[in-house]
C-alpha cells in the first residue's frame, strides 16, 4: 500500500514499522520532513473520508485530541489514509479512572456531527462486513434466539439513533492513547464515524470494559490500582466492580434507547467472535448480551 501511495502522490513516505495493536492493521510511516504518520486502509469512499477529515479538523479546533488526516489517496483496492501520529500509546491498565475519563470526554462530542450520516444499527439486515445476521443464524440455537431478539428490537421504537453529536462507533480502550501519567492524549480509529447520540459510545465502552475486566478475571488488574492485590478467593465480584457503570447507563439512557444500543453491540460482538475468535469468546459475549435481553 505504501508503494502505491508514493507512486500515486509522490510524497516520499518511508516505512517505520507495523502497529502492534488493532484488529485490521496499520503501519507507522515518516514524512521526508521527519513528521510521523500512521498508514491505514480507509473505510468508505474518497468523498466519505474527505468528509471525515473535515469533521475531525473541526473537532481538533475545539480541543479534542483527534488526528489530522494528512493524506488521502486512492489505491488499487480502496483508499489509503495517512494520518497524524498522536503522542502516547494504548493503555496497559484499564481501571475506573480511565473509563471515567473516556466517559467524560464524550461530552465534548456534542453537536459536532451535523455534517455526517446517521449510522445504521443493522438490526434488520447485515452490515458491510460486520453485524452479520447469517453467522448467528447458522451457529446454534442460542445465537438464533439472540438474533430473534435483535430483530424484535429493530422492529420496535426507537429503531435508530437520533441527535447531532459526533459518534465514534468503536469507542473502546484500544482506541485511545495515554501518556506516562495515564492521561488521555488521543482518540484514534475514526473510520467508524456518524451523526447521532454521543451516549452510544458509553454502551460500546461498557462492552469493552466487560471484555477487559471479566473475560480475563484471573489476571486482570484491580479497578483501583492503589488497592492491594487479592487472590481469586477474596477478590470482589466483577459485577460489583462495574455496577457503577451499569447504574450510569440506566441513569442517562432511556430504557428503549439502551435496549437499542445493547442489541446492536450484542449482534456486533457475537458475530465477530463467531467469525474471528472461537467458541469460548462467543459464549462469553452471549452470556453478557443475555443480561439485558428481557
Amino acid at each position: 500500500m505504501l508503494r502505491q501511495v508514493n507512486e500515486r502522490s509522490g510524497v516520499g513516505l518511508t516505512f517505520v514499522g507495523r502497529a502492534a495493536a488493532g484488529e485490521v492493521g496499520a503501519g507507522f510511516v515518516r514524512w521526508p520532513d521527519g513528521r510521523d504518520g500512521v498508514l491505514t486502509r480507509g473505510f468508505g469512499s474518497l468523498d466519505d473520508l474527505r468528509r471525515t477529515a473535515r469533521v475531525l479538523d473541526a473537532a481538533r479546533s475545539g480541543g479534542l485530541p483527534v488526528p489530522q488526516y494528512q493524506l488521502l489517496t486512492e489505491v488499487m483496492d480502496g483508499v489509503a489514509v495517512v494520518q497524524e501520529r498522536l503522542p502516547g500509546w494504548p493503555p496497559e491498565v484499564v481501571d475506573r479512572a480511565l473509563l471515567e475519563a473516556m466517559i467524560a470526554l464524550t461530552d465534548r462530542f456534542a453537536g459536532l456531527g451535523a455534517d455526517l450520516p446517521v449510522p445504521s444499527m443493522y438490526l434488520l439486515e447485515s452490515g458491510p462486513g460486520f453485524c452479520l445476521h447469517e453467522s448467528l443464524l447458522r451457529y446454534d440455537g442460542r445465537t438464533r434466539r439472540l438474533l430473534d431478539w435483535v430483530r424484535e428490537v429493530g422492529r420496535d421504537e426507537p429503531s435508530g439513533m437520533t441527535g447531532d453529536d459526533l459518534v465514534h462507533l468503536d469507542f473502546h480502550t484500544g482506541n485511545v492513547l495515554v501518556d506516562e501519567a495515564g492521561e488521555l492524549t488521543g482518540i484514534v480509529d475514526w473510520d467508524g464515524i456518524g451523526r447521532g447520540d454521543r451516549l452510544f459510545g458509553l454502551v460500546t465502552l461498557r462492552f469493552d470494559a466487560e471484555s477487559r475486566l471479566r473475560f480475563d478475571a484471573d489476571t486482570r488488574p484491580p479497578l483501583d490500582p492503589t488497592a492491594p492485590q487479592l487472590d481469586a478467593e477474596t477478590r470482589p465480584p466483577l459485577d460489583a466492580e462495574l455496577g457503577w457503570f451499569d447504574e450510569l447507563l440506566e441513569g442517562v439512557l432511556e430504557p428503549g434507547v439502551l435496549r437499542l444500543y445493547w442489541a446492536h453491540m450484542s449482534l456486533r460482538l457475537v458475530d465477530w467472535s463467531i467469525r474471528h475468535h472461537g467458541p469460548a469468546d462467543t459464549a462469553r459475549w452471549l452470556d453478557f448480551a443475555e443480561t439485558r435481553m428481557s
